[in-house]
């Protein structure tokens, strides 16, 4: 049986999730999707599209999607699931599993890796987070939970942008950029979404291409070079105008930085030093990925990790004209940038 695909959607209480995930199940696709919720969330998907309310703890739905609701651990439903699918007594493509506004996305994702079975049994495809324009800046300001969820995300789907003006919704996107340069942004009304912006986007595929916003790297550029401007200066740029969820990007726990290298790197030393950075902070390490050149190989080696799991996969062959080059982007809670750009460099040959 091939790996059955599965998607983790977060996002802040209120964001939207249930309405981009009725939209979705509504869709004609001829997907048959699991869908499986945290109970404690606070709303269900509506009982309109659900064939029967009923006692138990798997319900089929009217268009053959499946409905579960999690009294127990995620893995034991998960275990359950794939074991009906084996057995014929269920039928459904991918599971998508829709956690509580509060909920850390890190355990969920987890999960997919540490649990040999569920590992032999699905494919972790990518998290989506739903952000909320209207309440966002002051979601991201007060709660870490919201600002995780952002951290982990593979896309982000932006809600309720037209009920702020177009100015704030720029100032929140660049502010998520600074936080997550490796997910995509986009607006979306009322959870009319395109099914392959949720679906099938390898974000946890070690092979899949890195992407890195081209232009979070000029900002980072631009940033040391014409944005030094002394406090008191007058400066034009949407993040720092009042109003405009006037906190820095700069001010927030979970942050991103990018390491690039023409060198190669040596394996060893990579190996040692990595695993040393991911003993003392992985707690705080939410995503990391990069394209590697490595000493020793023609090919261009992929690792990603999330939390102390880090895993690295040979990918294609670097062209013949092609400049060999390392780049890695790291998303964490405070992580001590000083420390993880030296230490890299001393890996370098």
């Amino acid at each position: 049986m091939s790996l059955i695909p599965a998607t983790i959607l977060t996002g802040f209480l209120g964001s939207g999730k249930t309405t981009l995930l009725k939209r979705v199940l509504q869709e004609a696709h001829g997907q048959k999707i699991a869908v499986i919720e945290n109970e404690f969330g606070e709303e269900n998907i509506d009982n309109d599209i659900l064939v029967s309310e009923t006692q138990e703890q798997i319900i089929q739905m009217s268009n053959g999607c499946i409905c579960c609701t999690i009294r127990e651990d995620l893995r034991a439903t998960l275990r359950d699931l794939a074991e009906k699918k084996r057995k014929g007594e269920l039928d459904f493509d991918r599971v998508v599993i829709e956690t509580t506004g509060l909920a850390d996305p890190g355990p969920v994702a987890q999960t997919f890796f540490m649990d040999d079975e569920i590992a032999e049994s699905y494919l972790l495809d990518s998290i989506l987070t739903l952000v909320d324009a209207k309440h966002a800046q002051t979601q991201l300001d007060e709660r870490q939970e919201a600002r995780r969820q952002v951290g982990f995300a593979d896309q982000i789907f932006i809600s309720k942008t037209d009920l702020v003006p177009a100015a704030e919704v720029a100032a929140l996107m660049h502010r998520l950029t600074h936080m997550n340069p490796r997910a995509a942004q986009k607006a979306v009304h009322f959870g009319e979404v395109a099914l392959s912006e949720v679906f099938d986007l390898r974000g946890f595929n070690l092979n899949a291409k890195l992407d890195i916003d081209p232009d979070f790297l000029k900002e980072e550029e631009h940033a040391h070079e014409h944005h030094d401007h002394a406090s008191g200066e007058h400066c034009d740029h949407p993040s720092h105008q009042h109003g405009a969820g006037h906190h820095h990007a700069q001010d927030d726990d979970v942050k991103s930085f990018v390491f690039k290298s023409e060198r190669a790197f040596d394996p060893a030393k990579l190996e040692d030093f990595l695993g040393a950075i991911v003993n003392i902070y992985g707690p705080r390490m939410l995503r990391y990925k990069g394209v590697l050149s490595m000493k020793g190989t023609e090919r261009k080696v992929i690792f990603q990790g999330v939390h102390q799991l880090m895993g690295s996969d040979l990918g294609p062959a670097w062209a013949k004209d092609e400049a060999r080059s390392s780049k890695m982007v790291f998303i964490g809670i405070d992580l001590p940038k000083d420390i993880f750009m030296q230490g890299l460099l001393q890996c370098l040959v």
